[in-house]
Formats: structure tokens, sequence, C-alpha cells
């Protein structure tokens, strides 16, 4: 199992940037392309917010060969607070929705912007 620890990725103990979640899920994506298990460990991050953990974490759901399935059963989660649980089952319910029907998602946002045609 690869242990990666969030703090050393981002040099930062604020996982607030979406540039910062890309960096831990090019790591993630790298060690799950190699049939790794992998731990996330966020000892030491004082605040995170979902647009981090949307590119991060939701941004894994893009990718066909990640079912939810493989992911429960190959990425685990250590020293996260329990408010920040919130965000994370809110982040990937939201990822799973939007991955599994993007085209649909996107059509009703601009709807909801722009008006129907």
């Amino acid at each position: 199992m690869k242990h990666l620890i969030i703090k050393d990725i981002i040099q930062s103990e604020l996982a607030v940037s979406t540039e910062d979640g890309e960096k831990v899920f090019e790591e993630i994506d790298f060690y799950l392309q190699k049939n790794e298990k992998v731990e996330l460990d966020f000892a030491g991050i004082r605040i995170m917010i979902t647009a981090f953990l949307n590119a991060a974490i939701g941004s894994l759901y893009s990718k066909k060969e990640y079912t939810s399935a493989f992911l429960n059963e190959n990425l685990k989660l250590e020293n996260v607070e329990n408010e920040d649980l919130k965000l994370f089952k809110d982040v990937i319910k939201r990822a799973k929705e939007y991955f599994s029907n993007r085209e649909g998602f996107e059509k009703n946002s601009n709807d909801a912007f722009y008006g129907r045609d």
C-alpha cells in the first residue's frame, strides 16, 4: 500500500486550491494505475474545501476503470477530521452523479444558467 501524505504533496496545511487537488489526483492515479492500494494521510491539514477535493478525489470518478467498488477497495483515508468526512461524502456523491450522466448534467446546468431554448 502506498502511503501518501497530503501535506507533503501540496506543501501546505491548507487544502484549498484546485491546482493542489490536481497534484494529489495525479499521485493517486499513478499508483492506482499500477494496481497499488493508496492510503491518503491528511495529518496536519488544517483547512480543506470542496474545490480541492473535487480535483483530488472527485476526478477519480471520471475514469471509467475506477468504479465505486474499485475505489472503495483501493483508496483509504487516514487522519481526516470528522467534520471533513461530510465534505468527502458530498464530493463523492456529486462526482458519481456528474460522471454517470455528464451530458445531461451539463445540459441541465446550462438550462438553469441561460434558460431553455
